[in-house]
């Protein structure tokens, strides 16, 4: 009997040894730990959706977008540039001028009113909290004629 139970739990640990080899890791699913530190963090990426066409038919730009290896939050300032993971806001602006508004609401989502009807950009920018920019990404589109009378 006890060759019966020894054969049964090399087997079982065979079977859990080979399954676990090709399972992800939990840093593969989760990304890095909180505790490791910045430097060796990958880079922050920022993933923006097209407008969403129904809100654009009436005038209104509603963007969806995610980070990645990046938090929003409202933390300012160069205390905050060494925290891990990596932590800072969104730089928004229209159409190349010359100022912009910064977000660090954390909604996911980037609603734009009153454009008059014509071609568009939003150019969207991942800023740390001494605003150092580590990507950005432009959207560009066309706000339609009947627009500006729908909204």
């Amino acid at each position: 009997m006890t060759t019966l139970i020894q054969a049964l739990a090399a087997a079982a640990i065979g079977t859990m040894l080979a399954s676990s080899a090709s399972a992800q890791s939990a840093k593969d699913i989760l990304g890095p730990t909180p505790f490791e530190p910045v430097a060796s963090e990958p880079a922050p990426k920022l993933i923006v959706d097209p407008p969403l066409a129904e809100p654009l038919s009436r005038g209104a730009v509603v963007l969806q977008y995610r980070t990645e290896n990046f938090h929003i939050a409202p933390v300012f300032g160069p205390g905050a540039r060494d925290v891990s993971p990596r932590v800072g806001h969104l730089h928004v602006s229209v159409d190349d001028l010359p100022w912009h508004w910064a977000d660090a609401g954390n909604t996911n989502t980037i609603v734009v009113v009153g454009l008059p009807p014509g071609h568009h950009k939003i150019l969207i920018d991942l800023a740390g909290p001494d605003h150092h920019v580590y990507t950005g990404q432009t959207v560009s589109f066309t706000v339609p004629d009947n627009a500006a009378r729908m909204h």
